[in-house]
């Protein structure tokens, strides 16, 4: 019995950046899933860093952190989201991570003494980061390439897949180019020339698109599908229309009724047999859509100003919301304005939960500190996550344990209580990337808690990324001033979660749970803060009643 042969569909994109060549990558991906294909997604991102780990959240959004440790690109977190699989380092390649291998490999003189060039040293190493992701032999490699079709540092990648096209053979790889329509509002009409220029552009080195997804905020006419077909030498039935939705799980059901998927197959010479099992994806869509309640959810941090640097929050938070049949209303609470208690308290006065995610620095620590204290004195259901269970930790050693001056060694090194500090195996790493305590772990829950109900198991793995921990030397006093430690690493050295067993939901992980949501599959610690601000919610309501 033959191999079976992995199809490759490479999604590039023109005009303008941020167009969502992610969502339309991993909406095809779903919908190649729902038809019983096996589907990876890769993203090769053109800038020098060998990973984002070192890169501001303000300039490059989320580090999502995969299973196998890989710090990554925000899209993975959409990819894992939508095709319901795990991803690993093999799924992101950077210009700075193919460099660093070709460069290493020069130094050790293993090309011989021959000249490195760009061709066809760098090509032929992003085409085997290409071997590498599809070595499982799944039906299908989507790989996005980062950026817009012109820009400079862009072209090694657009090379190799155009190489790529040939060495994998007749049929077996397609182009999907995601464009920009423009509509200009003074001449009432979307404008093609500009896609008709970015595609122009592809052409001259030697890629043709074989499906264009048009971005717009409009629907197209048949006269612009048509010229655009004319100009960019793509059949009529393969210009996609793409428009603005209200959430991005809507895509993949627009880009079913446009029959994206069906032109893929066909391109790719696969029969399309399969019905498509939609019916999930439809209910969540719909229960995104049509909410029974709101519930309004603080998410305080120090990147509010850029809502990608949450995506992953944000996106666990929707996914509880749908399960729970509730809008989830996103509070933005910049922390560095929190710095005065008085100031917490105002911007969390009309809130019914507050989570407090991860970050790095010293900056807008206090601030969080001041908005866990409110959260933990008013009965507010909080959720800390990294970062935000080491304030937890320290406001209420403070607060409540009294030790005075409780603070992480991090913000404070000559703190005389460091509640938080390094992790031993962190003390002499002076380089900043990929050092610290990432991927997956295993975490023991203990009984009786309210992790352990809402995970429902004894045994859990997730997501870290993180140096430092809640100090052993403090363990003793903080439990016996009431803080519950209800997850542990299975040697009990590691803190992994904290409770407090008489507020309406007080639980903080070391862990990253928004990693793992997805939204047929929301995490357990999303579930149990959404449900909980439901509850304040009709609480509050309820008094408010009566009180009238």
């Amino acid at each position: 019995m033959s191999k079976k042969i992995t199809k490759y569909i490479f999604v590039t994109g023109g005009v303008v950046s941020s167009l969502g060549k992610g969502i339309v990558g991993a909406s095809l991906g779903k919908l190649l899933r729902a038809r019983g294909y096996s589907v990876t997604i890769q993203k090769f991102d053109p800038y020098i860093n060998v990973d984002p780990g070192t890169m501001s959240p303000f300039q490059h959004g989320e580090v999502f952190v995969t299973d196998d440790g890989a710090e990554t690109d925000l899209d993975l977190g959409h990819y894992e989201r939508f095709i319901n699989t795990n991803l690993g380092r093999v799924n992101n390649v950077t210009a700075g991570s193919v460099y660093l291998n070709v460069i290493t490999r020069e130094r050790r003189g293993d090309y011989l003494g021959g000249t490195v060039q760009t061709i066809p040293h760098i090509t032929d190493e992003i085409k085997n980061r290409l071997k590498e992701a599809a070595k499982d032999n799944p039906d299908f490699l989507i790989a996005e390439i980062g950026g817009t079709v012109g820009d400079i540092e862009g072209l090694p990648f657009l090379e190799a897949i155009r190489q790529f096209k040939i060495d994998a053979g007749f049929g077996n790889v397609i182009f999907i180019h995601v464009t920009l329509l423009p509509y200009l509002s003074t001449a009432g009409e979307l404008k093609t020339k500009p896609s008709q220029h970015s595609v122009n552009t592809l052409r001259s080195i030697g890629i043709q698109p074989d499906i264009l997804v048009c971005r717009s905020s409009k629907p197209i006419p048949k006269t612009e599908r048509d010229k655009l077909a004319l100009f960019t030498n793509v059949p009529k039935e393969a210009v996609i229309e793409s428009k603005d939705l209200q959430t991005i799980y809507e895509v993949p059901l627009a880009l079913e009724k446009q029959k994206l998927a069906q032109q893929v197959l066909k391109r790719l010479q696969i029969e399309d047999t399969a019905e498509p099992n939609l019916d999930q994806w439809k209910e969540i869509v719909a229960a995104v859509k049509n909410p029974e309640r709101t519930v309004k959810i603080a998410i305080a941090g120090k990147y509010t100003k850029l809502s990608d640097a949450y995506i992953s929050v944000v996106e666990s938070l929707k996914h509880a919301g749908a399960a729970l049949g509730t809008k989830i209303e996103i509070k933005w609470v910049p922390s560095d304005e929190c710095t005065d208690f008085e100031k917490a308290k105002e911007y969390l006065s009309d809130v019914k939960g507050v989570v407090v995610p991860g970050g790095f620095g010293i900056r807008g620590i206090e601030g969080k500190i001041n908005i866990v204290r409110y959260s933990r004195e008013n009965n507010i259901p909080f959720l800390g996550l990294c970062l935000g269970l080491q304030c937890a930790v320290i406001e209420f050693a403070r607060n409540v344990a009294g030790i005075e001056g409780a603070n992480s060694s991090e913000f404070e090194p000559e703190t005389p209580n460091p509640v938080v500090a390094l992790m031993n195996e962190q003390e002499n790493v002076e380089d900043m990337g990929g050092t610290m305590r990432l991927g997956s772990y295993e975490c023991h829950l203990q009984s009786n808690t309210i992790a352990k109900r809402q995970y429902n198991a004894g045994v859990i793995h997730e997501r870290h990324r993180h140096r430092y921990e809640v100090n052993n030397k403090y363990r003793q006093v903080l439990q016996e001033k009431g803080l519950v430690f209800s997850g542990i690493s299975p040697d009990y050295r590691l803190v992994e979660i904290i409770e407090l067993p008489d507020h309406s939901y007080f639980l903080a992980s070391q862990f990253h749970p928004e990693f793992k949501s997805r939204p047929e599959n929301p995490h357990p610690l999303f579930m149990g803060i959404v449900e909980a601000a439901q509850n304040h919610s009709d609480k509050t309501t309820e008094m408010a009643i009566k009180s009238s």
